[in-house]
């Protein structure tokens, strides 16, 4: 499996908890207050799978491989992802910070999450388009074999040493449980998406 590939069908997972959370918040405002538990757990997996395992990768590996092969760091893809996922994080920490009192029907609290919820999604979903569509089809031009080989065994360490035996599924497992839960399609999601071999 090509390394952008690998990365693409993570990009398939994260799209699904994305649905989900755009559910979530549905269901939010419809009752008047958060179901913590969904909300918890979708932060969870955009927290380990999509930022500590996925973005890390590309930060850690792909992208700072990219800037060695020439690509600017500021300014062009790869600044502007490197931006983005920064505009994330503080998405995801809005939306932890007021789970508990958007759990307790706090109308406030409710309104802070939904807002850093829907800004997450739409940041996300347009982010991923652009690494699917741009900068993954210029890494493939860029990165000769050995370098794939080497980004290979690099996105096998995040997989076995940063994350852990068995997390990979561990979270593809949650992503499929919120997705049943709310009625997200499912059927594009690879388990095998992560590129350690298995």
């Amino acid at each position: 499996m090509g390394l952008t590939k690998i990365l693409s069908d993570e990009h398939r997972v994260i799209e699904v908890v994305l649905d989900c959370l755009d559910k979530i918040t549905e269901e939010a405002n419809s009752v008047g207050k958060l179901n913590e538990e969904s909300a918890v757990q979708a932060i969870d997996v955009i927290r380990t799978f999509a930022d500590k395992c996925h973005h890390g990768k590309e930060e850690n590996h792909l992208f700072a491989t990219l800037v060695k092969k020439g690509m600017p760091q500021e300014g062009g893809p790869v600044g502007q992802m490197l931006v983005e996922h920064e505009q994330g994080r503080a998405f995801v920490k809005g939306m932890a910070d007021s789970v508990v009192e958007a759990a307790a029907g706090n109308a406030d609290a409710l309104s802070k999450f939904t807002q850093n919820a829907h800004g997450y999604v739409q940041l996300l979903r347009a982010h991923i388009q652009k690494e699917d569509g741009v900068l993954f089809p210029m890494a493939d031009k860029v990165l000769n074999e050995e370098d794939q080989k080497e980004l290979m065994k690099a996105f096998e360490v995040v997989e076995s040493d940063h994350m852990g035996a068995g997390t990979h599924e561990k979270y593809i497992g949650i992503v499929v449980s919120l997705a049943k839960q709310y009625r997200v399609e499912t059927s594009h999601i690879s388990s095998h998406s992560c590129g350690c071999g298995h």
